[in-house]
């Protein structure tokens, strides 16, 4: 889509799929028409010989980020470089109370999002904030990566930035990764799990459901699987063992356990049937590559009750 197709944007439409630009100089102006046409999000990709060209933040020039990406090697690998994502349009259309006065009920943001650049966590501290003052339900998941920090404060600054932001959730999942002193250097055996959540619990006092997944790793191939939670409601309560897991490709199954837990919570389940929602979906996307879940309701709810994880088709 060129700026001058814009007029063809309906009104009303407030997300947009992915949007392929002729050259970068149309980026600027078509964030613009976006935001006057009413459009309150929308991704832009650089499918341009001049997309190098476009300032960048420095980061992911060393390590592989890339939407879909298949962990044992047997799809395209992720882009070396993505350029701009510290200039990208979001910076000029965040009317958050606009978005979050039209019925939403639930906002999710993590650390991936927030280490982008050094203004992203501005822009999800800001979201957040207005997600709280219409009563949204507001979810964060730290999801530590290494090659976004590099140069940019490292383990430290991200757990600043993780104290931050998820002080402002609800529900704070992998909340594990917020012990120690730097995120990823605990390791918590499965007997710690339940006094391990004590420690963030007690830094993020706002958080009703802080929530883990537990993910043994015998090897590559083979995984144990479940998750946990705690809640004033409930205490500590942990989802369905899932023992021995085969894996086809892990990428996306944190996600997925995210979507299962939040779908959970958004049904009226308390946070034991959450977690089990998460636990199976996550489980059921390792069954799949890449890091999109193809599992149905019907699939995870049948792995709930004792099913097995194969995705019937």
């Amino acid at each position: 889509m060129s700026g001058t197709a814009l007029a063809c944007v309906p009104a009303g439409v407030r997300l947009l799929p992915v949007l392929t630009v002729p050259s970068t100089a149309t980026v600027g102006p078509l964030a613009d028409a976006l935001a006057a046409g009413g459009a309150r999000c929308a991704e832009v990709t650089f499918r341009t010989p001049g997309a190098e060209g476009v300032p960048d933040d420095g980061i992911g020039r060393t390590a592989r980020n890339g939407l879909n990406f298949v962990e044992r090697g047997d799809g395209i690998p992720g882009a070396l470089g993505v350029s701009d994502r510290a200039h990208t349009a979001v910076s000029r259309m965040r009317d958050w109370d606009a978005v979050f006065s039209a019925g939403v009920r639930w906002f999710h943001t993590g650390g991936i999002f927030a280490g982008l650049s050094d203004t992203t966590v501005d822009v999800a501290d800001e979201a957040m904030a207005a997600a709280r003052r219409h009563d949204v339900t507001v979810s964060y998941d730290p999801n530590y990566r290494p090659s976004l920090r590099a140069g940019r404060g490292g383990a430290g600054r991200a757990r600043e930035v993780d104290l931050r932001l998820a002080g402002q959730a609800d529900v704070v999942v992998g909340v594990l990764g917020l012990t120690g002193t730097s995120p990823g250097q605990t390791r918590i055996g499965a007997d710690e799990v339940a006094d391990a959540l004590a420690e963030p619990a007690g830094l993020l006092p706002g958080a009703k459901v802080p929530a883990t997944t537990l993910r043994d790793v015998p090897s590559a191939g083979i995984n144990d699987w479940s998750s946990a939670a705690w809640s004033p409601e409930t205490g500590y309560v942990t989802g369905p063992r899932m023992p021995a897991l085969h894996v086809l490709d892990r990428i996306g199954s944190g996600d997925a356990f995210v979507a299962g837990l939040i779908d959970g919570l958004l049904s009226g389940s308390g946070p034991e049937r959450a977690l089990a929602y998460g636990t199976a979906h996550g489980a059921l996307t390792t069954t799949t590559p890449g890091d999109v879940s193809m599992a149905s309701l019907a699939e995870v709810e049948a792995l709930i009750e004792g099913g097995s994880a194969h995705v019937r088709r």
